[in-house]
């Protein structure tokens, strides 16, 4: 049984490599542009090929039983086809809802068995505070009150590759909204880095300019988006689930563990 591994270098396709290791699966192919520079583990097969360039991809899917999609919407309708007449029996793709829905009703109606996964905010995007909890210790930020349950991109991988690896027919043409095992305000998220990292962190209220300026210069033109986003969950806090231990038996990491397991961005 082949599992191919698409965006095998990227945040979530690297991780779901390595679970996929930890789990005990033995034929594991990864996409990537570059294999030479992909330093992928021992026993993975790299394959050179690039979800962007569908020609790269008819030798790439040849033989794959199962495989994980990375999200690129432009090439999305070419490349479920080419997986469709390559006989690929499943499929598990980072997607959504929303923004998302496009591309997800693609995947649905691909006549690939499918399970898709769209996760909220990442744990990950806490980094855009680290300077300020560093310097300050204190998180200024617009939205106090905007409710998320904020999942590691580990989290994300771990679900992946437990669906793959065990393709249970109760999961398919699933969308899973997975997240992170509490729902927080961004306040006490901020005090909860604070926990994780052993300082006391504390949270001040900022206009949006303010804010945007702030993130400008790691986020450019994306800040204004990232923080309109971000105010959506105010009116419409995110509901924390437990889909990720449910799917991999294992809970999901809370904020102050990943605070702690990447403590050398804030201190």
């Amino acid at each position: 049984m082949t599992i191919l591994v698409t965006g095998a270098t990227g945040n979530i396709g690297r991780r779901v490599v390595d679970h996929l290791i930890d789990l005990g699966a033995k034929d594991i192919r990864a996409l990537t542009k570059n294999p030479a520079r992909a330093a992928l583990p021992d026993g993975v097969e790299p394959v050179t090929g690039y979800l962007g360039n569908p020609e790269t991809l008819r030798a790439a899917f040849n033989g794959v039983e199962r495989m994980y999609l990375a999200p690129l919407p432009s090439t999305l309708e070419v490349t479920l086809a080419l997986a469709k007449q390559a006989n690929i029996d499943y499929v598990v793709a980072l997607s959504g809802v929303g923004y998302w829905q496009t591309h997800a009703d693609a995947i649905s109606a691909s006549g690939i068995a499918n399970t898709q996964l769209g996760p909220g905010e990442f744990l990950e995007n806490l980094a855009l505070w680290a300077d300020q909890i560093k310097t300050t210790r204190t998180v200024r930020d617009p939205y106090p009150n905007a409710v998320e349950a904020l999942i590691s991109m580990d989290d994300i991988a771990r679900v992946v590759a437990a669906l793959l690896l065990k393709p249970e027919p109760s999961h398919h043409g699933r969308m899973y909204a997975i997240t992170g095992p509490e729902s927080l305000p961004r306040a006490q998220i901020a005090e909860q880095i604070g926990v994780g990292i052993g300082v006391d962190v504390t949270f001040e209220t900022c206009s949006r300019d303010e804010a945007i300026d702030a993130l400008r210069p790691a986020m450019g033109a994306e800040a204004a988006w990232y923080l309109d986003t971000v105010a959506l969950a105010v009116d419409a806090p995110q509901q924390a689930n437990q889909l990720v231990a449910e799917i991999t038996g294992a809970p999901a990491e809370s904020v102050a563990q990943w605070a702690a397991r990447h403590a050398e961005l804030f201190v």
